[in-house]
């Protein structure tokens, strides 16, 4: 019996449990903003954007469990539904969201390189 786990596969394990945990905060963001929407009203059009985005989270559990392309289109529509609307009405934002993107950045070339790391899971001699 092999014991060797692949290491694709522990790849796998972490983007599935990544991109799950990446749609429970989208889904606490988006279900706090149209709850606070009988609060602060929001634009007809964020409104409409944000209960679609809801709607394509809550069905991706089911609907996109084994795929990972939908799950991050699902991903990307849901953040870009929050971000893209802001940012077209005060410009201003795109400063700071461009500052958050250098943490980002590093981090995807960090799993990146993690994810091409062939071997055995050890690190090499000398490390």
């Amino acid at each position: 019996m092999n014991t060797l786990a692949v290491p694709g596969g522990r790849w796998d394990k972490v983007e599935f449990y990544t991109s799950y945990f990446l749609m429970l905060v989208l889904l606490s963001v988006l279900g706090m903003r149209l709850g606070f929407d009988s609060v602060w009203q929001m634009p007809m059009i964020d409104l409409a954007l944000s209960i679609i985005a809801l709607l394509l989270v809550i069905g991706s559990f089911w609907f996109a469990r084994h795929n990972r392309r939908w799950r991050l289109c699902i991903i990307a529509f849901a953040s870009a539904t929050q971000l893209v609307p802001m940012v077209i009405r005060e410009p201003v934002l795109l400063f700071p969201l461009l500052g958050a993107l250098i943490p980002v950045a590093i981090l995807v070339g960090c799993l990146v390189a993690l994810s091409k790391k062939g071997g055995n899971g050890r690190p090499p001699l000398g490390s």
